[in-house]
Protein backbone atom coordinates (compact mmCIF):
# COMPACT_ATOMS: atom_id res chain seq x y z
CA UNK A 1 0.00 0.00 0.00
CA UNK A 2 1.44 3.35 -0.68
CA UNK A 3 2.24 5.59 2.18
CA UNK A 4 0.45 8.38 0.20
CA UNK A 5 -1.73 8.29 -2.57
CA UNK A 6 -2.35 11.82 -4.47
CA UNK A 7 -5.55 11.10 -6.99
CA UNK A 8 -6.47 13.16 -9.58
CA UNK A 9 -6.11 16.79 -7.59
CA UNK A 10 -7.00 20.16 -9.32
CA UNK A 11 -6.03 23.38 -7.41
CA UNK A 12 -6.92 26.91 -8.15
CA UNK A 13 -5.68 30.35 -7.00
CA UNK A 14 -8.99 32.32 -7.59
CA UNK A 15 -9.66 31.59 -11.65
CA UNK A 16 -5.90 30.32 -12.37
CA UNK A 17 -5.54 26.15 -12.92
CA UNK A 18 -2.52 25.93 -10.91
CA UNK A 19 -2.74 21.93 -10.45
CA UNK A 20 -4.54 19.53 -12.93
CA UNK A 21 -5.30 16.31 -12.71
CA UNK A 22 -2.20 15.42 -10.59
CA UNK A 23 -1.92 11.92 -9.61
CA UNK A 24 1.37 10.50 -7.72
CA UNK A 25 2.16 8.27 -4.97
CA UNK A 26 5.02 7.40 -2.53
CA UNK A 27 5.60 4.58 -0.88
CA UNK A 28 6.77 3.50 2.59
CA UNK A 29 10.80 4.06 2.38
CA UNK A 30 11.15 5.56 -0.88
CA UNK A 31 12.69 8.90 -2.29
CA UNK A 32 10.40 10.21 -4.74
CA UNK A 33 10.64 14.14 -6.40
CA UNK A 34 8.62 16.07 -8.30
CA UNK A 35 10.71 18.16 -10.77
CA UNK A 36 10.22 20.63 -13.09
CA UNK A 37 10.04 24.38 -14.03
CA UNK A 38 8.99 27.22 -11.82
CA UNK A 39 5.27 27.96 -11.79
CA UNK A 40 4.67 24.13 -13.17
CA UNK A 41 2.18 22.99 -9.92
CA UNK A 42 5.13 21.54 -7.64
CA UNK A 43 4.83 23.20 -4.59
CA UNK A 44 1.30 23.62 -5.09
CA UNK A 45 0.85 19.92 -4.84
CA UNK A 46 2.48 19.74 -2.07
CA UNK A 47 0.35 22.52 0.16
CA UNK A 48 -2.23 21.03 -0.95
CA UNK A 49 -0.78 17.48 0.60
CA UNK A 50 -0.14 20.00 3.49
CA UNK A 51 -3.85 20.74 3.59
CA UNK A 52 -2.74 24.76 3.98
CA UNK A 53 -4.45 25.14 0.28
CA UNK A 54 -7.45 22.76 -0.95
CA UNK A 55 -8.13 21.05 -3.80
CA UNK A 56 -11.54 21.77 -6.12
CA UNK A 57 -11.23 17.85 -6.62
CA UNK A 58 -9.74 14.85 -6.60
CA UNK A 59 -8.67 12.77 -3.42
CA UNK A 60 -5.29 12.45 -0.78
CA UNK A 61 -4.60 9.58 1.41
CA UNK A 62 -2.14 9.59 3.62
CA UNK A 63 -1.56 5.32 4.80
CA UNK A 64 -4.72 5.00 4.25
CA UNK A 65 -6.67 7.95 5.73
CA UNK A 66 -8.29 10.71 3.86
CA UNK A 67 -6.95 14.23 3.78
CA UNK A 68 -9.92 16.21 2.82
CA UNK A 69 -10.93 18.48 5.44
CA UNK A 70 -8.30 17.55 8.18
CA UNK A 71 -6.55 20.86 9.35
CA UNK A 72 -2.58 21.52 8.62
CA UNK A 73 -1.45 20.80 12.37
CA UNK A 74 -3.58 17.53 12.91
CA UNK A 75 -1.92 16.44 9.18
CA UNK A 76 1.84 16.77 11.35
CA UNK A 77 0.04 15.14 13.95
CA UNK A 78 -0.64 11.92 11.58
CA UNK A 79 3.18 11.94 10.55
CA UNK A 80 3.06 13.96 7.76
CA UNK A 81 5.31 17.04 8.08
CA UNK A 82 6.52 19.74 5.52
CA UNK A 83 9.73 21.78 5.35
CA UNK A 84 8.21 25.03 3.40
CA UNK A 85 10.28 26.70 0.87
CA UNK A 86 12.14 29.66 1.48
CA UNK A 87 12.74 27.60 4.91
CA UNK A 88 10.07 29.82 6.92
CA UNK A 89 12.17 30.05 10.51
CA UNK A 90 10.78 32.03 13.41
CA UNK A 91 13.43 34.53 12.94
CA UNK A 92 12.74 36.35 16.64
CA UNK A 93 13.63 33.12 18.14
CA UNK A 94 16.77 31.12 19.04
CA UNK A 95 17.81 27.90 17.19
CA UNK A 96 16.19 26.08 20.30
CA UNK A 97 12.87 27.69 20.68
CA UNK A 98 12.15 26.91 16.64
CA UNK A 99 13.28 22.82 17.67
CA UNK A 100 10.91 23.35 20.25
CA UNK A 101 7.80 25.09 18.36
CA UNK A 102 8.51 21.93 15.76
CA UNK A 103 7.63 19.45 18.63
CA UNK A 104 3.91 20.59 19.39
CA UNK A 105 2.34 17.56 18.87
CA UNK A 106 4.74 15.00 20.92
CA UNK A 107 4.22 14.43 24.48
CA UNK A 108 6.25 16.40 26.68
CA UNK A 109 8.77 13.39 27.50
CA UNK A 110 9.63 12.69 24.00
CA UNK A 111 10.82 16.26 23.05
CA UNK A 112 13.97 15.84 24.86
CA UNK A 113 15.22 12.80 23.08
CA UNK A 114 13.83 14.30 19.72
CA UNK A 115 15.82 17.05 20.49
CA UNK A 116 19.17 15.12 21.24
CA UNK A 117 18.75 13.34 18.08
CA UNK A 118 18.32 17.19 15.78
CA UNK A 119 22.05 17.96 17.85
CA UNK A 120 23.22 14.99 16.57
CA UNK A 121 22.42 15.00 13.00
CA UNK A 122 23.10 19.05 13.01
CA UNK A 123 26.27 19.49 15.22
CA UNK A 124 26.26 23.44 13.94
CA UNK A 125 22.32 23.74 15.41
CA UNK A 126 23.64 22.81 18.78
CA UNK A 127 26.78 24.99 18.58
CA UNK A 128 24.29 27.71 17.90
CA UNK A 129 20.78 26.93 19.96
CA UNK A 130 21.02 29.95 21.59
CA UNK A 131 21.11 32.43 18.59
CA UNK A 132 18.59 34.02 16.98
CA UNK A 133 17.19 32.00 14.02
CA UNK A 134 17.55 35.15 11.93
CA UNK A 135 21.48 35.37 12.56
CA UNK A 136 21.75 32.26 10.94
CA UNK A 137 23.43 31.34 7.30
CA UNK A 138 20.89 30.60 4.45
CA UNK A 139 23.04 26.93 4.81
CA UNK A 140 21.91 26.65 8.44
CA UNK A 141 18.32 28.30 8.63
CA UNK A 142 17.33 25.02 5.78
CA UNK A 143 19.11 22.48 8.86
CA UNK A 144 16.84 24.42 11.16
CA UNK A 145 14.03 23.64 9.06
CA UNK A 146 15.06 20.42 8.86
CA UNK A 147 15.34 19.65 12.11
CA UNK A 148 12.44 21.61 13.29
CA UNK A 149 10.20 19.19 11.11
CA UNK A 150 12.22 16.41 12.83
CA UNK A 151 10.81 17.04 16.02
CA UNK A 152 7.28 16.05 15.18
CA UNK A 153 9.09 12.63 14.49
CA UNK A 154 7.37 12.31 10.85
CA UNK A 155 6.81 9.00 8.65
CA UNK A 156 6.88 11.34 5.95
CA UNK A 157 9.00 14.71 5.46
CA UNK A 158 8.16 16.79 2.59
CA UNK A 159 10.91 19.22 1.77
CA UNK A 160 10.19 21.91 -0.80
CA UNK A 161 13.43 23.31 -3.02
CA UNK A 162 15.74 22.83 0.08
CA UNK A 163 18.88 23.76 -2.02
CA UNK A 164 17.04 27.25 -3.12
CA UNK A 165 19.52 29.78 -2.77
CA UNK A 166 22.56 28.17 -1.35
CA UNK A 167 25.82 27.78 -2.58
CA UNK A 168 26.86 24.39 -3.99
CA UNK A 169 28.93 23.01 -1.43
CA UNK A 170 25.45 23.57 0.62
CA UNK A 171 23.44 21.92 -2.14
CA UNK A 172 25.99 18.69 -1.37
CA UNK A 173 25.68 19.00 2.22
CA UNK A 174 21.65 18.90 2.37
CA UNK A 175 21.73 16.31 -0.15
CA UNK A 176 23.92 14.10 1.93
CA UNK A 177 21.60 15.23 5.04
CA UNK A 178 18.56 13.76 2.96
CA UNK A 179 20.15 10.97 1.94
CA UNK A 180 21.11 10.36 5.63
CA UNK A 181 17.61 10.76 6.66
CA UNK A 182 16.32 8.12 4.21
CA UNK A 183 18.78 5.27 5.07
CA UNK A 184 17.50 5.98 9.22
CA UNK A 185 14.36 5.35 7.68
CA UNK A 186 12.52 8.28 7.05
CA UNK A 187 10.25 8.61 4.06
CA UNK A 188 10.90 11.58 1.43
CA UNK A 189 9.06 13.64 -1.07
CA UNK A 190 11.19 16.05 -2.55
CA UNK A 191 10.31 19.19 -4.34
CA UNK A 192 13.42 20.75 -6.18
CA UNK A 193 14.63 22.99 -8.92
CA UNK A 194 18.47 21.16 -9.15
CA UNK A 195 16.74 18.17 -11.28
CA UNK A 196 20.29 16.34 -11.29
CA UNK A 197 20.55 16.54 -7.74
CA UNK A 198 16.90 15.22 -7.27
CA UNK A 199 16.65 12.66 -9.42
CA UNK A 200 20.64 11.41 -8.40
CA UNK A 201 19.15 10.39 -4.99
CA UNK A 202 15.21 9.64 -6.32
CA UNK A 203 13.74 6.35 -6.42
CA UNK A 204 11.12 7.61 -8.40
CA UNK A 205 10.28 10.76 -10.12
CA UNK A 206 7.66 12.84 -12.09
CA UNK A 207 8.18 15.23 -14.41
CA UNK A 208 5.50 18.28 -13.62
CA UNK A 209 4.96 20.66 -16.62
CA UNK A 210 1.77 23.51 -16.46
CA UNK A 211 0.26 21.71 -13.72
CA UNK A 212 -0.18 18.85 -15.22
CA UNK A 213 2.44 15.31 -14.54
CA UNK A 214 3.84 14.77 -18.03
CA UNK A 215 6.73 12.29 -17.37
CA UNK A 216 7.34 9.53 -14.46
CA UNK A 217 9.65 6.73 -13.58
CA UNK A 218 12.54 5.84 -11.92
CA UNK A 219 14.98 8.29 -10.75
CA UNK A 220 17.71 6.78 -13.21
CA UNK A 221 15.41 6.41 -15.90
CA UNK A 222 14.12 10.58 -15.85
CA UNK A 223 18.05 11.19 -15.74
CA UNK A 224 19.01 9.29 -18.85
CA UNK A 225 15.89 10.38 -20.71
CA UNK A 226 16.89 12.80 -23.67
CA UNK A 227 13.29 15.09 -23.17
CA UNK A 228 14.54 15.41 -19.10
CA UNK A 229 18.20 15.82 -20.17
CA UNK A 230 17.06 19.17 -22.27
CA UNK A 231 14.45 20.15 -20.56
CA UNK A 232 15.86 20.10 -17.32
CA UNK A 233 19.24 18.63 -17.37
CA UNK A 234 20.73 21.27 -19.61
CA UNK A 235 21.41 18.64 -22.66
Amino acid sequence: MAMLKVEDINVYYGSIHAVRGVSFEVNEGEIVTLIGANGAGKSTSLNTVSGLLPAKSGKIEFLGRDLHGIAPHRIVGLGLTQVPEGRRVFSQMTVEENLDMGAYTRAAGEVKDSMADVYDRFPRLKERRRQLAGTLSGGEQQMLAMGRALMSHPKLLMLDEPSMGLAPILVDQIFDIIKELHASGVTVLLVEQNARMALSIADRAYVLETGKVALSGTGAELMASDKVREAYLGG
